[in-house]
């Protein structure tokens, strides 16, 4: 078991989960990927995990196969996400099948992940990390008429990153609901930047303090308030 950092990546896809795992290898951390489609492998330097985030009990066992071949995580990265796109006119049309899958990935999934995390950071030392991060968008704060059920999952992980970044904050245990927007606040939508993620992830990971839960940042600026939508 290694004596370096873990971060444990959940929904490790190609832009923002690849990027966030390059970030934090070059400061010297153990990455575990976990995602539906990995081939389960393992080197000295990180596993890949095939994990299918659809079912929410899969996150225990996840967390139980990073502690067993690199330690227990001090950065847990919450990246995966769903949606099913819905009748804009009619949008309680949407299968109910679709709708708690989704829900499953986008919530119930990210809530294990958060629970499992505060297990394992109650375990680590005052030096570690501790830091949750959830991938989220602007869809916390308004909507998108075609995609009603990811608007649902991303505003309720926002009010578990909210409520756990207030309680957890005394014990040094940092949480951030992370929502990439264009400078003039508008939503990053399908152009977000994968590295200026990665950069942004670890600075809040460096970070010694509780910042603002709700992480509003811009690329090559970083975190910036900006008005409710």
């Amino acid at each position: 078991m290694s004596s370096s950092p873990v971060i444990l990546i959940l929904g490790a896809g190609p832009n923002v989960g690849q990027h966030v795992a390059q970030a934090f290898a070059a400061k010297g951390y153990k990455v575990a990927l976990a995602s539906r489609t990995a081939k389960e492998e393992s080197t000295e330097d990180g596993i890949n995990i095939s994990s299918d985030l659809s079912d929410p009990e899969s996150v225990v066992n996840l967390f139980s196969k990073v502690k067993e071949s690199l330690g227990l995580p001090s950065v847990v990265v919450y990246n995966a996400g769903a949606a099913t796109s819905n009748d804009a006119k009619d949008p309680l049309s949407l299968p109910l099948a679709d709708f708690i899958r989704d829900l499953n990935i986008n919530t119930t999934s990210a809530f294990v992940a958060a629970q499992q995390a505060v297990s394992a950071f109650k375990q680590l030392p005052d030096s570690a990390s501790k830091t949750f991060i959830y991938t989220g968008n602007i869809l916390n704060t308004t909507i998108m008429a075609p995609l009603m059920d990811l608007g649902v999952g991303k505003s309720a992980t926002a009010h578990i990153i909210q409520s756990a970044a207030a309680a957890y904050a005394e014990r040094g245990f940092k949480f951030y609901y992370a929502d990439e927007r264009k400078a003039d606040g508008s939503a990053a939508y399908f152009s977000i930047d994968g590295e200026a993620h990665g950069k942004h992830y670890l600075q809040l990971a460096e970070g010694k303090e509780q910042g603002p839960w709700q992480q509003t940042f811009v690329k090559g600026m970083g975190y910036k308030k900006f008005p409710v939508v």
